[in-house]
């Protein structure tokens, strides 16, 4: 009964602190500095995410021709620089992903 109980009060939490922002937002315009600040919030998070994937291993930082991770990325950042379709950066990233793991740890 008390994870039910936690997992309730957490989602009101969080629901709570979601509702604020926007009742806040929603009375009043932001300021132009901040609305440009959060333009950068979504790119931010993302390289956090992605870079993360791509040089992290469970032995640390792997910057290396032997990391298929960082190798398919990179096939990946090419193909999404060349062609701007983010389905085919995905299907040739990951394929690239397989290949690589397969070559390398093969």
């Amino acid at each position: 009964m008390s994870l039910w109980l936690t997992m309730i009060f957490a989602g009101m939490v969080t629901y709570a602190i979601r509702l604020s922002f926007i009742l806040l937002i929603g009375i009043r315009e932001p300021p132009d500095l901040v609305r440009r600040a959060l333009r950068y919030v979504p790119p931010a998070v993302l390289t956090a995410i992605v870079f993360q994937e791509l040089f992290v291993s469970n032995s640390g930082l792997n910057i290396s021709l032997g990391n298929p991770r960082l190798l398919a990325g990179l096939v990946a950042i090419f193909v999404a620089w060349r062609t701007k379709n983010a389905l085919l950066t995905i299907v040739v990233g990951m394929i690239a992903l397989w290949g690589f793991q397969a070559f390398l740890w093969g």
